[in-house]
């Protein structure tokens, strides 16, 4: 069973980075779309971002031109740098596997188990 194991999270002041690391123990992680949600407190789950290949990337417009999705295929590992944090980025970040087929085999969903990140002097 394809597993996430997220880390990176933590107490950061404002103004301040991380960076987030989702490694996954599944195949063909170089061809999965692979995302990051964050859910803050009282809040419904939202997308952050999104890496599709090694280059294509899309954002939330709350988090445009401030954090950075890439991945490393060799270690099959996604990052989630943050900088310029804010108060509102305060939420628990989900490391997800969108579901796909790829070469006529299905692959379902797959969520991390979340790492928090806590914004705030």
């Amino acid at each position: 069973q394809v597993q996430l194991v997220e880390s990176g999270g933590g107490l950061v002041q404002p103004g301040g980075s991380l960076t987030l690391s989702c490694t996954t123990s599944g195949s063909i992680f170089s061809l999965r779309v692979i995302n990051w949600y964050r859910q803050a407190p009282g809040k419904e789950r939202e997308l952050v971002a999104r890496i599709v290949n090694v280059d294509r990337t899309t954002y939330a417009d709350s988090v445009k031109g401030r954090f950075t999705i890439s991945r490393d295929n060799a270690k099959n590992t996604v990052y989630l740098r943050m900088n310029i944090l804010k108060p509102e980025d305060t939420a628990v970040y989900y490391c997800n596997l969108s579901p796909q087929v790829v070469a006529g085999q299905y692959y379902p969903e797959v969520w991390g188990q979340g790492t928090l990140v806590t914004v705030s002097s």
